[in-house]
């Protein structure tokens, strides 16, 4: 068929991937799915997904959390979205598509989205039965099935985005994996020398091999056809079991070059500024199929979207058009923030380098700065939290030095400087190209209040998501701005912050969650169930003032049992093929030898996989639930009790040897750790806390990375605070030094429980200093000058915490009330869950993972990281 002049005009759009969702969005948003007909041909099985956040499939979101496509949406438009049937065809004379099927369909308006392929190198053995690519959900379900089938090793062909992407989910299905990159660094394309050497260092630090400035040669398969190995350019050869291409993608043009479109010399469908194919001004082109008119294929979700909003405005007679985009990217590789932002490499004339490397701390930041002062670009690794407002600043001059920007959170005046420091015209995001005038047109002339009605008015913070905090930060400075009152509250069940309620707990004495929803929670909230939000975060205020309120300080007695995050719930982590791991405690990393026995004989006992861990304890993982008593009950009868890896509680200090063995050790930090471990052992908090203790200046310990850090000197002891070695690392600051160890443990009392009193839920340490008003100097007035006069109190409800300090796992190995809850299946409580399974690796077990359990979601900490250490 072909369009009939007179019947209702049709669009057809080839291909549904995220920017051709977004077109079909600016369509209904222009009218246009009310005057036309709109048939859209996808050649994946399932419609437009987010193929941005891929590689999260593996950490447990699901494929229809990814998904983009909202059924309601497609049905209220009327539009016709046939899945796994591509076009196959194009007949431009008579203006028809065909696709697979045999399905015909005219169109008055062609609309090409095919995206992009990838780039498989031509190198003998690369159809090898163990080779794949990693574009679309269904190679991830081929790489998941395979790993688990007859895969140990993995290598990734490609140090880029998606090739790190590839190797961290190789990682995290259990293989050994390598990344082999042709070019001198990883991510060449978006950081130069300095930031490749931080990622370097990041990456092979989590245990993946890198093999930089070398090319694959040939893939090896063993008599089967299967991959056995790969050879390297250098002559070097690499056992694996798999292979992932992730060598870059390119324009997937070959239907647009079959019908005699013009397409670029490198690939690419030619447009105009308005998107029009050159030579046919009914047919379109946007996304990674398409090459604009400056000459670039555009593989950035971004760029791709504002070519879809392009394409929908000139079809609406709009003026629009699209003659180039902002390039600047960022990125969580593998837990490491990676940005780059403006003229990266710093390719204008006469710029200036302003560069702050921390090669301990995988930090590496650089401004390219113009001979004016101007903010031309820049490449941030390790710590991209700047990113919103410096890519926002560029082209044009801070109001700080750029020094300032780049030095460590909380040690310049880039510290202070947010959003209010930016021009309404700077771009806040950059997907959708929202600037911060709009964002605060939104909410002084159409009264938006919070942040899903700004995302909803203006697209600002619904695409990448990474201008999502700085969104945030804009919507509340412009309603204070305004004079209207900001809800700060907990959550939707409470109008009060954690801190107030903290406030409210200890002084009514409040032991309950229901009495404090019931009397403070909103209106509509009192006498409910109260929310996922608050509960836990009460449940933690409550325990955390247990023995000082006159509440059970026992997490799973009676009401507080149902207000536990998931480990909680078992007092164990929960790991992600449905089984738990065991952490005792192991104060300061000290062991008798006695010790050891006992937990390799338990470990053996019930085959648990063993594991030293970052925090010098011993993690056994493969417990199934109804095991946990019984393994609890021999630890607890050796001497051992809980090591609160499981909740918001202190984990580990950490410590060297110190002066007790050291030749450099200037005092006893062995001894220290565990005194410090034991009195804080079981402390609820806002977040987990960590700890160290250095005999020297030295370092062992690593305490500087810590939420509260001690380092040994001459004349007694320094404490570090605020530190955080996790997904955003950050130096904690001294506090104050030279303090005797009564000193020490005083000043330690009293910043922990100002902490629990003042901070958020879910906030860090390193957060909460950097939050606080008057950052460190505020903490320091209040904990050591006593500035608030609340010292004393501070001291009592440590005390108190102390004092009142009993072990969950005995006292609920002691109880038989207790040991029922302990049960995979309520009504068949001898019975296993069929799920947990196990295969040999290395002397010991690992998960034996059915595609099913994928779908599970791990518990916060699990999610978050060094959860268990």
């Amino acid at each position: 068929m072909s369009a009939t002049p007179g019947a209702t005009p049709t669009i057809v759009l080839v291909g549904h991937g995220m920017v051709g969702q977004r077109f079909l969005e600016a369509l209904a948003e222009r009218g246009l799915t009310a005057t036309h007909r709109v048939v859209v041909l996808c050649e994946e099985p399932r419609p437009a997904y987010d193929r941005v956040q891929l590689t999260s499939y593996f950490s447990g979101t699901t494929p229809e959390e990814l998904s983009l496509t909202d059924e309601e949406f497609i049905a209220a438009h009327g539009i016709e979205l046939h899945v796994g049937d591509p076009a196959e065809s194009v007949d431009r004379d008579t203006r028809t598509v065909t696709a697979r099927s045999g399905l015909t369909v005219g169109y008055d308006v062609l609309v090409l989205a095919t995206g992009s392929y990838p780039f498989v190198p031509p190198v003998p053995g690369k159809d090898a039965e163990g080779c794949f690519v990693y574009r679309t959900i269904e190679d991830l379900l081929a790489i998941e099935e395979y790993a688990r089938r007859r895969a140990t090793t993995g290598a990734v062909v490609g140090g880029g985005l998606l090739g790190l992407e590839a190797a961290g989910a190789l990682k995290g299905l259990g293989l050994a994996a390598h990344i082999v990159e042709f070019a001198p660094r990883l991510m060449p394309v978006q950081v130069d020398d300095g930031g490749g050497a931080a990622l370097l260092r990041t990456i092979e630090g989590m245990g993946l091999t890198v093999h930089t400035g070398t090319g694959t040669q040939e893939i090896v398969a063993g008599e089967d056809g299967a991959v056995t190995g790969m050879k390297l350019s250098d002559g070097s050869e690499l056992a694996t079991d798999m292979v992932v291409f992730s060598a870059g993608v390119r324009p997937r043009d070959q239907l647009a070059r079959d019908c005699g479109l013009a397409v670029g010399e490198r690939g690419g469908i030619s447009v105009d500024a308005q998107c029009r194919t050159v030579g046919d001004p009914r047919v379109f082109a946007i996304g990674e199929c398409a090459q604009a008119v400056d000459g670039r294929v555009y593989g950035l979700v971004a760029p791709g979207y504002e070519q879809a909003e392009t394409a929908a405005a000139t079809i609406a007679a709009d003026e629009a058009e699209f003659t180039g985009a902002d390039l600047s990217t960022k990125l969580k590789l593998l837990g490491v923030d990676v940005a780059s932002f403006g003229d990266a490499h710093g390719t204008a004339e006469g710029c200036l380098d302003v560069v702050y490397s921390d090669s301990r701390a995988g930090l590496y930041k650089k401004l390219v700065i113009g001979r004016d002062g101007t903010l031309l670009g820049g490449i941030l690794v390790g710590d991209a939290e700047a990113y919103g407002t410096l890519r926002a600043l560029t082209g044009s001059v801070p109001p700080v030095s750029p020094e300032s920007l780049v030095l460590p959170a909380g040690a310049g005046a880039g510290a202070q400087l947010g959003p209010s420091a930016l021009p309404d015209e700077a771009v806040i995001c950059s997907c959708h190209n929202v600037t911060k005038g709009a964002i605060r047109g939104a909410v002084t002339e159409h009264r938006c209040t919070t942040v899903p009605e700004v995302k909803k008015c203006t697209k600002a913070g619904t695409g990448c998501g990474s201008c999502v905090k700085v969104l945030g930060q804009l919507v509340t400075a412009e309603l204070e701005a305004s004079g209207v009152e900001v809800d700060k509250g907990l959550c939707g069940c409470f109008a009060r912050t954690r801190e107030e309620l903290y406030e409210i707990v200890l002084a009514l004495r409040i032991t309950s969650y229901q009495d404090l929803l019931d009397r403070y929670g909103r209106e509509g909230a009192r006498g409910g169930d109260g929310c996922e939000i608050c509960k836990p975060a009460i449940a933690s205020v409550i325990a955390s003032l247990a023995p000082a309120i006159g509440a059970d300080g026992y997490v799973l007695d009676g009401e507080q049992a149902a207000l536990q995050d998931t480990n909680d719930h078992f007092l164990a982590n929960l790991q992600k093929n449905g089984s738990y791991s065991v952490v005792p405690r192991v104060p300061g990393g000290e062991i008798a030898p006695e010790k050891l026995i006992v937990i390799g004989e338990i470990a053996r006992d019930f085959g648990l996989y063993t594991k030293i861990t970052g925090g010098q304890r011993i993690d056994m993982f493969g417990a199934r639930v109804e095991q946990l008593p019984l393994i609890w009950a021999r630890l607890v009868d050796a001497g051992f009790e809980s090591g609160h890896a499981y909740g918001k509680s202190l984990r580990t200090v950490k410590s060297c040897v110190g002066s007790t063995w050291c030749r450099y050790g200037v005092q006893d930090s062995v001894r220290m750790a565990i005194d410090l471990e034991l009195r804080y052992r079981g402390l609820r908090s806002p977040h987990k806390l960590k700890s160290a203790v250095s005999g020297c200046a030295r370092e062992c310990a690593e305490a500087q990375s810590k939420d509260f850090g001690v380092i040994a000197t001459a004349n007694g002891w320094n404490l570090y605070v605020g530190g955080n070695g996790g997904a955003t690392p950050r130096h904690a600051d001294l506090l104050a030094q030279d303090l005797s160890d009564a000193e020490l443990v005083r000043l330690i009392d009293r910043f922990l429980m100002f902490y629990i009193r003042t901070a958020d839920r879910l906030e860090r340490t390193s957060v909460w200093l950097e939050r606080v008003p008057g950052g460190l100097d505020h903490v320091r007035d209040v904990v050591v000058h006593d500035s608030l006069g609340i010292c004393a109190e501070l001291e009592s409800l440590m005390a108190a915490h102390v004092a009142g300090y009993r072990d969950e796992w005995a006292e609920t190995v002691n109880d038989p009330e207790k040991l029922a809850r302990f049960v995979s299946f309520v009504n068949a409580p001898d019975t296993p869950d069929p799920v947990v399974g196990f295969v040999p690796e290395r002397d010991q077990m690992k998960p034996d993972l059915p595609l099913l359990s994928i779908g599970m979601r791990p518990a916060d900490d699990v999610l978050e990281g060094s959860a268990q250490r």
